[in-house]
């Protein structure tokens, strides 16, 4: 479950705010309670002192579900190296992002570069600390990502890290238009040097581990 939106939340800061004032009391109060109850603390759309403050409160590892490293792509929603390090050392997963506005060179992203960032991103993390978080939204009208960002409170429209000329669902690059791209990543990080087992565990395994062994 994520504490924050993009926006501030009751619980932590968003990514698009300005200012990150990390996790409130009610924040902590509500991660103590979902690592008592098992629900995982996913920080995909919160601020970085806010993932930070998160990492450390959480008796149990965190999640970064559908992001990418900073390092590759500077989004909004893209976290730092630090950050990714922390993650990583609690035990933490991070679920790398084919949604178009998170990739280097957006729709006309190169699946070369994108594994490429994956093996920098296994430097950083480890490969077993690594999965996919496609973001993938199929067939959903440009109503939806507007009510994402706008909600039914903002009197002035936010675009996110689309823009007045972009406004709607970005086009996904070729190489990932569906769930049949699995197979082109495959493809892409035997290329890039993953073994067998380590592709495995990028495109399903890993998270399947997380989630068997966290309790």
């Amino acid at each position: 479950m994520q504490l924050t939106y993009n926006n501030q939340s009751l619980l932590a800061t968003g990514c698009y705010e300005k200012i990150d004032s990390g996790v409130t009391n009610f924040g902590r109060e509500a991660i103590k309670e979902m690592n008592r109850v098992g629900i995982v603390i996913d920080m995909s759309h919160s601020a970085e002192k806010s993932t930070l403050e998160a990492i450390e409160i959480s008796e149990k590892p965190i999640v970064i579900t559908h992001a990418n490293p900073s390092f590759w792509h500077n989004a909004k929603r893209n976290k730092s190296e630090t950050l990714l390090k922390n993650l990583s050392d609690s035990g933490g997963m991070l679920g790398l992002s084919l949604y178009a506005h998170h990739l280097k060179d957006s729709s006309e992203c190169k699946l070369e570069s994108f594994c490429e960032m994956v093996v920098r991103t296994a430097d950083i993390m480890g490969v077993k600390n690594i999965g996919i978080g496609s973001d993938l939204c199929l067939n959903q009208p440009n109503s939806v990502v507007e009510w994402m960002r706008n909600g039914t409170w903002a009197k002035a429209k936010s675009y996110g890290e689309g823009s007045m000329e972009k406004p709607g669902f970005p086009k996904q690059p070729d190489w990932f238009l569906d769930a049949r791209g699995f197979k082109n990543l495959e493809v892409g990080l035997k290329t890039v040097g993953f073994d067998d087992e380590e592709i495995n565990g990028i495109l399903g395994n890993n998270w399947f581990n997380f989630y068997k062994n966290i309790n």
